[in-house]
């Protein structure tokens, strides 16, 4: 889908520093004339986002209520000689009461609000930006390639995913964007840290403005990647290409599109029975503001031994906001959805319906209807109001992953950026 709209429809709105490398490949920033003007005439980072959070979930006896608010501040500094200073802190609070339970696999009357407390650096990174046309980054850093599905910072929940990465960024051919990094210790959204081995490459060709083929390559060597798979290692490699765009039609009418492909197969030790395969075709009409797409997705199945994982990628997005399908079920998942957008005026309108089957042994993962609303109330500050409802489909005895509730979220959020 139009990545910059959905961003700013479901939230992906308020991140710091959160682009690759330091976008400073294009124009680099004025330089400071010495250290002491470097860090006096740099910039206040300050993102604040108050949120409540409602869920009902079937198998729990009681309703989950979230008040949680996050602070994110800190100092850029101007670049000396080339060099720049990014320091973020995070600071993630409860308001009264946990009438929630903020880690997954915790005995608990509540269902999963996935934002637990936290008080940490968020981001300390050193940018150089004294090459021509290109950028270096190194230290924790939020990251977020192409529509973040195999790699991003999850900026949806009040603790963000970052990483312990060198980056560099090239833009000295025509209309090219090449990427490249190594991540070496990854944050996740619950405070946990891994360590991980993981060299990333990207390049992006702009064939015209809004349309770009992009062609990547993701080798992680990380036994625990989070992902209940069952193995013992599920270190993997990803190589895949995309073409995703707006083709203007006439003055006023675009088509939408997406077609992409990747495949995934065991890397380093991982385990041999890591073999699947990722599609993603979509196509719609866009009239000024308005679209609306067909969008199919297929995360598949190697004969039901293990399904195709994203477990860098911000995958709230992605399969419904009900975040029922973080982990791919071994039976792959095949998730065809309506996605429409728009604005009336400043209020902008986000929604999805989704219908969710396995790639293998034809079981029914139930469907899932979302929707929300967003509204710039002042210089800096947004609202947004969010909703998802997931029916769950054919029962999976002894299948966690596959065995689905019905559940129903409900999110009110303030974004401060200044």
């Amino acid at each position: 889908m139009n990545n910059s709209m959905k961003a700013v429809m479901i939230g992906l709105i308020g991140a710091i520093g959160a682009t690759p490398a330091a976008r400073a490949a294009d124009v680099p920033p004025a330089e400071a004339s010495s250290l002491s003007e470097a860090i006096t005439g740099g910039k206040l980072l300050l993102n604040l986002r108050p949120r409540y959070e409602h869920v009902e979930q079937e198998n729990k006896p009681k309703d989950a209520d979230a008040y949680t608010m996050r602070t994110l501040i800190g100092w850029r500094t101007l670049p000396w000689n080339g060099l720049g200073l990014t320091l973020e802190g995070i600071n993630v609070g409860h308001l009264g009461n946990k009438h929630y339970a903020p880690r997954p696999n915790v005995p608990s009357p509540y269902p999963l609000v996935a934002d637990p407390d936290d008080t940490d650096v968020n981001q300390l990174y050193l940018d150089y930006t004294g090459l021509p046309k290109t950028a270096v980054r190194v230290g924790r850093q939020s990251i977020k390639l192409d529509n973040v599905r195999f790699i991003g910072n999850v900026e949806f929940r009040q603790v963000m995913q970052v990483f312990n990465a060198a980056v560099v960024e090239n833009t000295s051919l025509p209309n090219t964007r090449l990427y490249a990094g190594y991540l070496w210790r990854q944050k996740t959204i619950f405070t946990t840290e891994r360590n991980i081995d993981a060299p990333i490459f990207n390049a992006r060709y702009t064939w015209q403005p809004g349309n770009d083929l992009i062609g990547y390559a993701y080798l992680i060597d990380q036994r625990d990647t989070g992902q209940a798979t069952g193995f013992r290692d599920n270190s993997h490699a990803d190589f895949g290409v995309r073409a995703t765009g707006a083709y203007p039609i006439t003055d006023k009418w675009k088509l939408q599109y997406t077609a992409e492909y990747a495949k995934q197969n065991d890397y380093a030790d991982g385990d041999s029975r890591i073999d699947a395969d990722y599609w993603h075709l979509a196509a719609g009409p866009q009239f000024g503001d308005w679209y609306v797409r067909l969008e199919h997705e297929i995360l598949s199945s190697n004969k039901g031994r293990y399904g195709f994982q994203t477990p860098l990628g911000t995958n709230h997005l992605f399969q419904g906001w009900a975040d029922q399908f973080l982990t791919t079920p071994r039976q792959g998942i095949r998730d065809t959805y309506i996605s429409a957008g728009g604005k009336i005026g400043k209020l902008a309108i986000y929604g999805e319906v989704h219908k969710f089957d396995s790639d293998v042994r034809d079981i029914d993962f139930g469907h899932e209807f979302d929707v929300a609303v967003s509204y710039p109330l002042y210089k800096g500050l947004i609202g947004r109001i969010e909703f998802a409802d997931y029916n769950a489909g054919d029962k999976v005895p002894g299948d966690a992953l596959a065995n689905k509730v019905d559940v129903r979220k409900f999110w009110v959020t303030l974004i401060y950026q200044y």
